[in-house]
């Protein structure tokens, strides 16, 4: 465990050891505000495996809809809606949407706060582009397949969804974490409800970290219909 990491460890094993599977992400994110604590995923910059995916697509925003789950302090929002798309990012921390909307006061993401677990029933087959950055793997095994199936159902007909996670390696335990890097089936699993994979790559990490990460697109037909 790194340093950066000790904060995350520290609150998720506590809030855990109580049952509370979520409830630490607000903790982090109150005591970051507070000068005690550090997130250890937040960087000055959009998530570079993003940015790759929209340099090799070019997406084409026009207004269009697009949703960034678990926004944290905003970079990736602020990233997608510079592409042109009608941005909604959420977080389930209250504090870390605080810290986004006041990092970015000018900005025209609709920031605003919304648990992954039970989101909001008009978010569905809403988004032309959904955005899923290192949140699922966050949350524990027995959560994941009702995480995935959620960011799946938020794609619109026609939509893309497109998915950033640690890959879990054979030689690696699956019991340590958080986080619970994904398997491959995970990540499959984010085809829920009608997504269709359009591709599924194992990037390795930027040195000095070793092993890789999930990037994987999924596209929902024109003309299909949520279950």
């Amino acid at each position: 465990m790194s340093e950066r990491e000790a904060d995350a460890n520290r609150l998720a094993s506590a809030a855990l050891g109580a049952g509370d599977a979520t409830g630490w992400f607000e903790q982090l994110y109150a005591e970051a505000r507070q000068g005690r604590a550090v997130v250890p995923w937040e960087r000055d910059a959009p998530q570079r495996l993003l940015v790759r995916w929209a340099d090799a697509r070019s997406p084409v925003g026009a207004g269009r809809p697009a949703l960034v789950v678990g926004c944290g302090h905003g970079m990736d929002a602020e990233f997608v809606a510079s592409l042109g798309f009608d941005t909604t990012a959420f977080d389930i921390s209250e504090s870390a949407v605080r810290t986004a909307r006041e990092r970015f006061p000018e900005s025209s993401v609709h920031y605003r706060a919304a648990d992954l677990l039970d989101p909001p029933a008009a978010w569905t087959g809403a988004f032309a582009l959904v955005v899923e950055s290192l949140t699922v793997q966050s949350l524990p095994r027995q959560l994941r397949a009702h995480a995935s199936s959620n960011v799946g159902r938020f794609i619109a007909p026609g939509g893309t969804l497109v998915v950033v996670a640690s890959a879990l390696a054979s030689s690696d335990s699956p019991d340590p974490g958080p986080p619970w890097p994904l398997t491959r089936g995970e990540v499959e699993a984010f085809a829920a409800d009608g997504g269709e994979p359009v591709a599924i790559e194992a990037v390795p990490r930027e040195a000095p970290k070793t092993g890789h990460v999930w990037v994987a697109e999924f596209h929902r037909p024109s003309g299909s219909r949520l279950r």
